[in-house]
């Protein structure tokens, strides 16, 4: 059996963040949690996720400014990113440098049923 994807959630909001683990868990995924950007980058370092949800806006750094580091890591650089904004608008990623992975927009408040759709289909994405 494949190992189960990893996904690396990021929230300062401790609610959001448990909200989305235990639906992710729900569903199989392995997953790591970080709740600010800082956290973020050193948890994706030390264990490349398979995928990443990101909160816009964070303590420390802005969702887009841990993207485009992350981006900056040969072993980061493609990984897709999941933004979650309670702006009415997000960042178009070419205009915001966020670099060549996939980058997809969820707005707050969301479904969590949403979130793991769009997870789903961006892991299977990358499946050959």
């Amino acid at each position: 059996m494949a190992d189960a994807p990893r996904l690396l959630l990021v929230d300062d909001d401790p609610v959001i963040l448990r909200l989305l683990q235990v639906n992710f868990r729900l569903e199989g995924y392995e997953i790591d949690t970080a709740a600010d950007g800082a956290l973020a980058l050193a948890s994706a370092q030390e264990r490349p996720p398979d995928i990443v949800v990101l909160d816009m806006m964070l303590p420390d750094l802005p969702g887009e400014e841990v993207c485009r580091r992350m981006r900056t890591t040969p072993e980061l650089a493609e990984v897709p990113v999941i933004f979650l904004t309670g702006r009415t608008e997000g960042p178009d990623p070419a205009e915001a440098g966020l670099g060549p992975g996939p980058v997809d927009l969820i707005a707050k408040p969301f479904d969590p049923a949403d979130v793991v759709e769009v997870v789903r289909r961006r892991l299977e994405e990358r499946t050959p």
